[in-house]
């Protein structure tokens, strides 16, 4: 082995170490562990929020750009006989539905599960959906005029026309979303039409957003946050409802509290402060632009924001119904980095 090759050994272990002392320290004192699956951007700020407001100190660790909440939901099952967090925000909810399928979560009906529609939350508690994203079109707004056009070029130019890794976050479950509403064999085959036809397969929905905005691409599938931050840059794009089956595909966050957790009470607390008309108005307000799903009174909401929720209130996918779906999809698509 040469030095190069016995360096980096060196540096791996070191940094192993380095990892194994600072999940001790977690677990030795009083932080509420919090797996966070939505980008830091936008998630870091409300948490340290909730630590100045309630005196509950946290430590999160955050998810990759590339396998957006797969890797921390596969964290947990891995974690299962000796479990690291104590509440789970993940940025899509078939995920954590699996995780409460598999035994993984506690159930509590607290403020934010109450207030919650049942539509997004779990009957049984062990779950409470808040501040979703929508899947778009997102276009080149100097080429393409509407949904309609957009759906046209994304099918007869792929080689113009961008969508992220569907092994991971909101594009496995759009993909879920198909599979159910087409069929397996059709959705499997229609992936592999495009991307045999030059269709891009990029690392993330920020980068399906960025080749668009770039002119690499004039079409593509991305979320309403990453599109937002484009629009509101002053990008020349647009983004236009992506559906599936007449309905749109909204995606909300998702907490719930691991089972095992030693921190019960500020676990709890989290939850409702996360599903709070508060927090779900500061996720609107916010550069993600994220849309309210509970009641929230008389509080100002972004214009970009109401017309979002009027979208998916005009019949949104139906997530309980796709978590079979999700597990077909990633027996199907194995390891996309391998293709």
């Amino acid at each position: 082995m040469g030095e190069r090759s016995l360096a980096g050994v060196a540096f791996v272990t070191a940094v192993t170490a380095l990892a194994a002392a600072w999940w001790f320290v977690w677990r030795t004192d009083d932080a509420l562990v919090v797996y966070c699956a939505h980008d830091a951007v936008f998630a870091e700020s409300i948490l340290r929020d909730f630590e100045r407001e309630t005196g509950h100190r946290v430590a999160i660790r955050f998810d990759t750009e590339a396998t957006k909440s797969l890797g921390l939901t596969e964290l947990i099952r891995r974690e299962r006989e000796h479990p690291r967090a104590d509440v789970f925000w993940n940025n899509q909810a078939l995920g954590t539905m699996q995780l409460a399928r598999e035994g993984l979560l506690e159930p509590y009906r607290g403020a934010g599960w109450s207030r919650m529609v049942p539509q997004w939350r779990d009957p049984d508690a062990r779950w409470v959906g808040f501040g979703a994203r929508l899947r778009v079109w997102i276009v080149r707004a100097d080429r393409i005029a509407d949904a309609d056009a957009a759906a046209r070029a994304f099918a007869e130019r792929p080689d113009r026309a961008a969508i992220a890794k569907p092994r991971f976050g909101t594009t496995l479950t759009h993909f879920a979303a198909r599979w159910h509403a087409r069929g397996a064999d059709a959705t499997a085959a229609w992936l592999d039409d495009w991307r045999a036809r030059g269709g891009r397969v990029v690392a993330g929905n920020a980068v399906v957003r960025d080749v668009v905005v770039s002119g690499a691409c004039d079409v593509g599938w991305t979320d309403t946050d990453d599109a937002s931050v484009a629009l509101e840059a002053g990008a020349p794009i647009a983004m236009y409802p992506l559906t599936v089956g007449g309905r749109v595909v909204c995606i909300p966050n998702t907490v719930a509290i691991v089972r095992g957790t030693r921190r019960r009470a500020a676990a709890e607390a989290l939850v409702d402060y996360l599903a709070s008309a508060a927090v779900e108005v500061a996720l609107a307000h916010g550069r993600a632009r994220q849309v309210p799903l509970g009641p929230t009174g008389d509080a100002s909401i972004p214009a970009v924001v109401e017309r979002l929720r009027d979208w998916c209130a005009r019949g949104a996918v139906d997530l309980h119904a796709l978590v079979d779906a999700r597990l077909a999809c990633l027996e199907h698509l194995g390891d996309e980095d391998a293709r």
